[in-house]
């Protein structure tokens, strides 16, 4: 039986030779799909060191009490998650975004000057038995919609974290495939933004989402992630993704 460690898993990134061939916009690498604090604050991580639309990328995602969310990103917006969330952002950021892992399974990332998180991470029987069926999925049945919405459907509640989809359309029109093909529990979180608590992980009192991203109830870490968006159609164009990007605003 395979073991995975999130540090090892996160560190073999793809090349970019190894992207599909196909016209679709890839992406690949690892991620922190979300984690919620019971403060009404949020969280989430990308890390992209492939993509087929230009350099690969950093960013992380904070969703204020209020619900207003922020994009801290390490590249300009066009090659970011602006491209596709962007009309869902208030603010864009360009600025340094890093994360460096202390162990197998516990990792701190940081954007300067405005977040510390630090990430412990574990399995559980729901986390390993979809780490062992998407590691045996073939390609194409990452690109059939009836079964990635069966996916997201049956791991959402399987892994106590609400309503989940890993396809559909995201904010500024395109649409998105999702294949997390190995998956961890964010066991515990800690995190100061701008100097303030973040608070307990936890749900939000209602769950929230981006167009069709619905962001996970329980902390959810991933890698060997690609990402493709195989409709070109946007609303807005990535040029005109929410705000200017400035560096070292505050949320």
């Amino acid at each position: 039986m395979n073991t995975y460690q999130p540090q090892s898993s996160a560190q073999a990134t793809p090349t970019l030779e190894e992207l599909p061939d196909d016209p679709a916009e890839h992406f690949a690498g690892s991620a922190v799909f979300g984690q919620p604090f019971t403060s009404g604050r949020y969280l989430a991580f990308r890390d992209f060191p492939v993509s087929s639309v230009g350099p690969g990328y950093r960013s992380v995602w904070h969703r204020a009490p209020g619900g207003e969310w922020t994009l801290y990103a390490n590249v300009a917006p066009q090659y970011s998650c602006a491209r596709y969330f962007g009309l869902a952002f208030h603010r864009l950021v360009e600025t340094d975004v890093d994360i460096q892992w202390s162990g197998p399974s516990s990792a701190v990332i940081t954007v300067p000057g405005v977040l510390d998180w630090d990430l412990q991470l574990g399995t559980s029987p729901a986390t390993t038995l979809l780490t062992a069926m998407a590691m045996r999925m073939p390609e194409t049945l990452w690109r059939s919609e009836p079964v990635l919405r069966a996916m997201g459907a049956f791991a959402g509640p399987l892994l106590g974290a609400g309503r989940m989809k890993i396809s559909g359309t995201v904010p500024n029109g395109q649409t998105f495939q999702a294949q997390p093909r190995q998956l961890w529990l964010v066991t515990d979180s800690r995190a100061t933004i701008l100097g303030e608590g973040a608070g307990r992980p936890g749900p939000l009192a209602v769950q929230d989402h981006l167009a069709d991203f619905w962001l996970p109830q329980h902390g959810l870490f991933g890698t060997r992630l690609g990402v493709r968006f195989p409709s070109t159609a946007h609303a807005g164009g990535a040029d005109n993704a929410a705000a200017p990007a400035r560096k070292n605003q505050a949320a």
